[in-house]
């Protein structure tokens, strides 16, 4: 099986300018990484909607959406899937984040951030923070059969400097 031994992904580090990118989430909606420039990003690269893994993975995230926006960080989802898989998934799980459709050309966003899985045609299970200036602070690829939970999302977020506003507010206050 190609599972056991699947193309190992280098998916961009930390440091690197976040690859910018428009898909769709509905059939009229494009989500478009630098319109959250000013706050924290969370990309989570996943292969397939209906597999299991997948779906446990992402009723977690959906769990820490209020952890998540306690950092003003924004969760995406992306895999390869079509609008209409994800919008039926998004539904029958109850998400509430988009879910990115990266169909055609099938897997270029994955492939731009280094987490293509070329043999199985599909994104590895990868988690990318990215800042508020738009560049990558953690990236993560867990093993395709195992749900990395959200505890490196959270340290990361953790880590990120204080939003600009509050420096403001510090300096206002001194």
């Amino acid at each position: 099986m190609s599972h056991n031994h699947p193309t190992p992904v280098t998916p961009l580090p930390a440091g690197t300018p976040a690859p910018d990118f428009s898909l769709p989430s509905t059939p009229d909606q494009d989500v478009t990484l630098s319109d959250f420039r000013g706050q924290p990003v969370i990309l989570a690269f996943y292969p397939a909607d209906w597999s299991p893994v997948c779906g446990d993975e992402l009723a977690l995230f959906q769990q820490l959406l209020p952890e998540f926006h306690r950092y003003d960080a924004e969760l995406i989802g992306i895999s390869v899937d079509g609008i209409w898989s994800h919008l039926a998934f998004a539904k029958d799980r109850n998400l509430h984040f988009p879910l990115l459709a990266d169909f055609h050309p099938k897997g270029a966003v994955a492939k731009a951030y280094g987490v293509y899985l070329e043999d199985g045609g599909e994104a590895a299970r990868a988690l990318f923070v990215i800042d508020a200036s738009g560049t990558i602070a953690w990236s993560y690829v867990s093993p395709i059969g195992v749900n990395p939970g959200a505890d490196g999302i959270l340290t990361a977020l953790e880590s990120l400097p204080a939003p600009d506003r509050n420096q403001a507010n510090q300096k206002a206050a001194s």
